[in-house]
């Protein structure tokens, strides 16, 4: 199983837009990816409402877990994607 800690980098968290293109990065790997605030409940990153119920805010540290096969890969792509600013 991979798994990546991951501080999230958009000023205002993980709202809609940034939570849309992650969800859809997810479902474009088309790996079972998921996520959760580091020491709380996991969620399907596949899932817009899954995620955005998590209320991740700027700074927060996150885990990302995946068993597929190209499951490193898979993460290191998402990575990007949540420490990018999509605020900025």
């Amino acid at each position: 199983m991979a798994e990546r800690i991951i501080t999230v980098g958009s000023t205002h968290g993980l709202h809609a837009r940034p939570a849309k293109l992650f969800v859809e990065a997810v479902g474009a790997s088309g790996a079972k990816v998921s996520l959760a605030k580091e020491g709380g409940r996991s969620v399907d990153a596949g899932s817009i409402l899954g995620v955005i119920s998590l209320g991740i805010d700027h700074g927060d540290k996150i885990v990302l877990t995946t068993d597929a096969p190209n499951g490193e890969a898979v993460l290191d792509d998402l990575a990007v994607i949540l420490t990018t600013d999509h605020d900025a």
